[in-house]
């Protein structure tokens, strides 16, 4: 789908089949529909009244997908004005409530003020290598509930540095891509 317009599905949940219009836009890289399955298999048991961020949401496939699901709510962070609006439409559309998006870069949403969110999403643009900067302010920012999820995804071979309180529940790989969820585990004091 990279720079071709087109629409994905959601696939389960109350917007179950629903299709989101995605822009053509270089780079774009919505997160496939099997690895979006398996991310959302494992999830199951902690979605349900998640606070959810889409950090460098694109397309919004995930924040959207885990609305469907039963999510309280999710924020859509997305710089890219076209890729904005086309996330507003489809929330807009889908009647998806609690959706809300932030249409600035992740690193100048991250400087704002801090709410903690119980799963977030963390897929950037993979020619930017923002993985461990990102990771760092989501943790350092007080962004992250104190056992929260977060959902990495990067290039096959690459395993992002991640906090040191973050610990690998799981992980698979899916063509040129490497998914994995880790648990944030504060130490007991």
């Amino acid at each position: 789908m990279n720079g071709r317009a087109g629409r994905i599905r959601i696939i389960g949940g109350s917007l179950r089949n629903s299709r989101l219009d995605v822009p053509g836009l270089p780079g774009l890289r919505p997160t496939p529909e099997r690895v979006r399955e398996t991310l959302f298999n494992w999830l199951a048991p902690m979605i349900e009244g998640a606070r959810v961020l889409d950090l460098c949401a694109g397309t919004g496939a995930l924040g959207i997908e885990a609305l469907s699901r039963g999510a309280a709510g999710a924020c859509f962070v997305e710089p890219e004005a076209q890729a904005a609006r086309a996330l507003r439409d489809n929330l807009a559309r889908l009647k998806a409530a609690g959706g809300e998006v932030a249409a600035i870069d992740a690193r100048g949403f991250l400087h704002g003020a801090a709410r903690p969110f119980d799963l977030v999403f963390l897929d950037p643009p993979f020619a930017l290598d923002l993985w461990g900067a990102l990771a760092q302010g989501l943790e350092q920012g007080g962004w992250l509930a104190e056992h929260a999820w977060v959902y990495l995804e990067s290039p096959r071979d690459v395993a992002p540095a991640v906090p040191a309180v973050w610990s690998l529940h799981r992980e698979g790989r899916a063509g040129e891509v490497r998914f994995a969820l880790y648990r944030r585990a504060l130490p007991l004091s």
